[in-house]
């Protein structure tokens, strides 16, 4: 049975190292910068809440180059 009440993370890479302004537009997101790319480290309930995040990223004009689902964990991290 899916438990739809857990939230699952989601690993999403965009390019480019995005500033600490954007920062505050992905609140509740980890942001990673890389040299070339930054990945977003986030949790979202429901497959609604990833489409506003990932229309987020389309409005801002930034470059989405993946999406995926974070590896599982044990619930130690």
């Amino acid at each position: 049975m899916i438990d739809r009440h857990a939230r699952r993370c989601y690993e999403i890479v965009v390019r480019g190292r995005l500033s600490s302004r954007y920062w505050s537009a992905f609140d509740g997101a980890t942001l990673v910068p890389h040299h070339g790319h930054t990945t977003l480290w986030a949790d979202v309930v429901d497959q609604s809440q990833l489409y506003g995040l990932l229309n987020r990223l389309r409005d801002l004009g930034i470059e989405l180059v993946s999406v995926n689902p974070a590896a599982e964990t044990d619930g130690a991290a």
